[in-house]
Order: structure tokens, then C-alpha cells, then sequence
């Protein structure tokens, strides 16, 4: 029994440590494949980390953040017709502004050389004793004493004896049309501009003040641009002329003399307060939906003052629709000083405008015979309103959110 029992205590031994050796192996071996489980899973993981750190650096590399404001200029630029009118602007400006620099004649530099020797042929009919009628022809030569109509690309002496071209001929007193060509744009150009700087700076006053204040001082302004916008312009301008015309001639029983130097400069401002109606509809219209955001609900909370919300915060916002109704307006007050000075109304003789050197060509033989006087007028006045209506369209569709970028 002894021995019996001794063998089986024997066996239950064996037993237990075989149990027991096989629970730590069976531990080595979860604990060894847990190793490497969470080995390759931490390899895997930095591997993943690793790859979109690089994805995300790269991304970072290939985009950029962009301004609006260059935003908009590469809408601008890219646009062909935008580029076409800024081109065409230039060379009206260095045309214009520097070009006189280059031609060695002034504004208004007669040409006092001997001109061409015009021939008058005149038909004489004489009978002699034998009552035989016989007609001859005279010739009278006359010889001009200013350089008039000289053709394109002449050579003259100027003022100062310096041997000096015509390129574009001269006109019917002796003056040289390319020279004067470069003043008239001169005065055409800044007094297009100045007029439309003025009309925007009262559009944006009054409009501001409708679209802002509201209630009656929107019902007053607006029914003042109403009325406004019922005077005819051209019409309103001939009828203001001819009351200057009265006043322009020295007379001991007028009162009053206006040089005629002055009509221009009167008419162009009787423009302007009647073309600042646009201007004051469209900041009125943008007016209206800023002045309900969140940001001028704050500075109404802050108490900032109504002219600060208006002029610092409100009329910066509209610049750009501004920009573009200012750049498509200059090309219609071209236009208006043109139809003035071709009308006799605009830049008094001798000084030029591209208006009064188009109102030459109401001379038949100037219409007929010599084009090279009026027809660069007209071309410079056509270049310079297709320039800024090109610049117009190209800013208005650049500043456009809607359009695709």
C-alpha cells in the first residue's frame, strides 16, 4: 500500500510540474508574440506617421496662401482685353505727357518759313487792230508767308534755327499737328479725369449719407438725383454756352466779362454737378446692405461716431465697384470735351484739344484735301475711351467673386 501510494504521489508530481512548465511556456510565447504584435503595430504606426507627415509637407509646399488683392491682379492681368487697354493707356500718356520733349515745335509755334508758292491761273481775252479775239492765260504766283498745310514728314526750320520735322504736316495757320496733337490730349485727359475725381468725391458724400442715415435724408437726396437725372446733359451745356457767349466780348455796357479761356473750365464744372448721380445711386445701393453687418453692429455698440462708420469703415468697402465706375466714366467725359470743342465750345484758338482740331474739319477743303490734319484726333480720341472701357470691364470682372478663378 505503501509503495502504491509512494508511485501515485509520484505521478501527481510529475504531473503538476509538466502543468506548470507548460504554463510558462505557454506565457513566453503570449508574451514573446505580443512583442511582436506591438512591435510591428508601432512600426506600422510611425511608418503611417512618418508617410503623412510627408504628404502633409509636401502639400504644404505645393500651396499657396494668396491676398485678394493679388488675387485680383492676376484676374486682371490675365485677362487679354484688360492688357490690351492698360498698353493703349500707356502710350497715350507717354504720347501725350512726354512726347512734346521729342518735336521740336511748340503749342503754338507758327512755322514763319516760306510756305508753297500757290498759282492762280486767270483767263484774259484781248482783241487786236485786225478785230482778231485772242484769250490767254495769267498766272499769278503767290507765295505764303507761314509754312501752311506742309505734307506729312517736311523739313522746316523752327524758332530756334534748328532744322525740325512735320511729321504729321501743318495745319491751316502754320502749326505742326503732331505737336498738337500731344497738348490736346493734355488738356483732354486731365480735365476727364479731374471732372469724374470730382463727381465720385460728391456721389460718395451724398450717397453715403442716403444709404447710411436712411428715412428722409434717402427720400431728399434721391428725389433731388431724380430730377437731376431728367436734364438732358448736351443740351443743358449748348444752352449755359450761348449765355457765356453773351459775356465774352468786351463791351463798356456789360457788367460782367468772362474770358472765354474760362467757357471750358465752367462747362466741365456744370458736367459735374450734373453726372454725380450715378456715382451716389451705387454707394447708396452698397451702403444699404453693409450697414446691417456684424461689424458695424459692433462699432455702433462701441459708439464710434456715424462719420467714422461711414468714411472709414462703409466707403472702403465699395472702392472696388467705385475703381470701376470711375475708370468707365472717363471715357464718356472724353467724349463730352470732343462734342464740346468740335461745337466750338471746349479749348479757345490757338490752344489745342483734340475736340478743336476735329472742329477744323468743318472746312470743306480741310475735310477733303488734307485728313492728315483731323483724322489722328479722332483716332487718338477712339484709342483713348476704348482703353478705359477695356480697363473697366477687365477690373470690374477681376473684383467679381462670382467669376471663376
Amino acid at each position: 500500500m505503501n509503495r502504491k501510494e509512494s508511485e501515485q504521489n509520484l505521478e501527481a508530481a510529475l504531473n503538476e510540474k509538466t502543468e506548470q512548465t507548460e504554463e510558462i511556456l505557454s506565457a513566453k510565447v503570449d508574451n514573446t508574440s505580443g512583442q511582436s504584435l506591438s512591435g510591428g503595430a508601432n512600426e506600422e504606426g510611425e511608418s503611417l506617421s512618418g508617410g503623412a507627415n510627408e504628404e502633409s509637407e509636401s502639400f504644404a509646399d505645393n500651396v499657396r496662401i494668396i491676398s485678394p488683392m493679388r488675387l485680383v491682379l492676376q484676374r486682371f492681368f490675365r485677362s487679354r482685353l484688360s492688357m490690351v487697354g492698360l498698353i493703349m493707356m500707356a502710350f497715350l500718356l507717354l504720347f501725350c505727357f512726354l512726347g512734346p520733349l521729342f518735336i521740336g515745335w511748340g503749342e503754338t509755334e507758327v512755322d514763319a518759313n516760306s510756305g508753297a508758292v500757290k498759282y492762280t491761273p486767270y483767263p484774259v481775252e484781248y482783241t487786236d487792230a485786225e478785230g482778231n479775239t485772242y484769250t490767254a492765260i495769267r498766272v499769278d504766283a503767290f507765295q505764303q508767308k507761314e509754312n501752311k498745310y506742309a505734307p506729312c514728314f517736311s523739313k522746316s526750320v523752327n524758332s530756334e534755327g534748328k532744322t525740325a520735322y512735320h511729321l504729321l504736316g501743318t495745319d491751316d495757320q502754320g502749326y505742326d499737328v503732331l505737336v498738337r496733337l500731344m497738348y490736346g490730349g493734355r488738356i483732354s485727359l486731365s480735365l476727364s479725369l479731374l471732372v469724374v475725381l470730382v463727381n465720385t468725391m460728391l456721389g460718395v458724400l451724398l450717397g453715403g449719407l442716403a444709404g447710411f442715415f436712411g428715412k428722409w435724408v434717402d427720400m431728399l437726396i434721391m428725389r433731388i438725383v431724380d430730377i437731376i437725372n431728367c436734364i438732358p446733359t448736351l443740351p443743358i451745356l449748348l444752352i449755359i454756352s450761348a449765355i457765356l457767349s453773351a459775356y465774352n466780348s468786351k463791351d463798356m455796357q456789360q457788367v460782367i466779362y468772362i474770358d472765354k479761356a474760362y467757357n471750358i473750365y465752367i462747362l466741365m464744372g456744370v458736367l459735374t454737378l450734373i453726372s454725380w448721380t450715378g456715382a451716389a445711386r451705387l454707394v447708396r445701393g452698397q451702403i444699404l446692405s453693409l450697414r446691417e453687418q456684424e461689424y458695424m453692429t459692433a462699432c455702433e455698440a462701441l459708439g464710434v461716431p456715424s462719420g467714422r462708420r461711414i468714411f472709414k469703415h462703409l466707403v472702403p468697402n465699395i472702392m472696388p465697384q467705385l475703381i470701376v465706375s470711375m475708370t468707365l466714366s472717363l471715357g464718356s467725359m472724353i467724349l463730352y470735351e470732343a462734342t464740346l470743342g468740335y461745337l466750338d465750345l471746349g479749348v479757345p484758338y490757338p490752344n489745342a484739344s483734340w475736340g478743336n482740331i476735329i472742329f477744323l474739319a468743318k472746312k470743306t477743303e480741310i475735310l477733303s484735301n488734307y485728313p492728315n490734319i483731323w483724322v489722328p484726333a479722332g483716332v487718338c480720341i477712339v484709342l483713348a475711351v476704348l482703353a478705359f472701357n477695356f480697363i473697366g470691364d477687365g477690373l470690374r470682372d477681376a473684383l467679381d467673386p462670382r467669376m471663376k478663378r
